[in-house]
């Protein structure tokens, strides 16, 4: 099967472009590890008019934790998609070898796996 890499590889810049932006919107690339992501530390402001606000302040860094965690992991895999298109390797599945289909990647352009595997990990996590 021949696969349209530039076409993909369009669709991947574009939507890792409109990841890191919203990551960054949440997000922050700690001094210590640069390739890393953290959500943004909620105002810290001592003089909260009471508790509830501090809660809310909590709330919703613990959201945007969990908001920025899937956007990582999504990029990660936009990424991995990009290597893939360089190496030659792409639209082809992790767990089986075989190719990827066609509609999957238009889809899902960072997709790692056929529709039939698509439950399998490849990393070996069981979903």
């Amino acid at each position: 099967m021949e696969i349209n890499t530039s076409h993909f590889k369009e669709l991947l810049e574009s939507e890792q472009k409109q990841l890191e932006e919203e990551l960054s919107t949440i997000g922050f690339h700690p001094a210590d590890n640069p390739a890393d992501w953290k959500a943004k530390p909620t105002d810290k402001e001592s003089n909260r008019p009471d508790s509830n606000d501090e809660a809310d302040a909590i709330a919703n860094f613990e959201t945007n934790t969990a908001i920025l965690k899937q956007l990582e992991i999504r990029l990660l895999n936009v990424k991995r998609a990009l290597g893939k298109i360089e190496s030659g390797k792409y639209g082809i599945d992790e767990i089986d070898g075989e190719n990827i289909e066609i509609e999957r990647l238009e889809a899902n352009p960072a997709a790692r796996t056929s529709i039939k595997n698509r439950e399998m990990d490849p990393d070996g996590v069981t979903k």
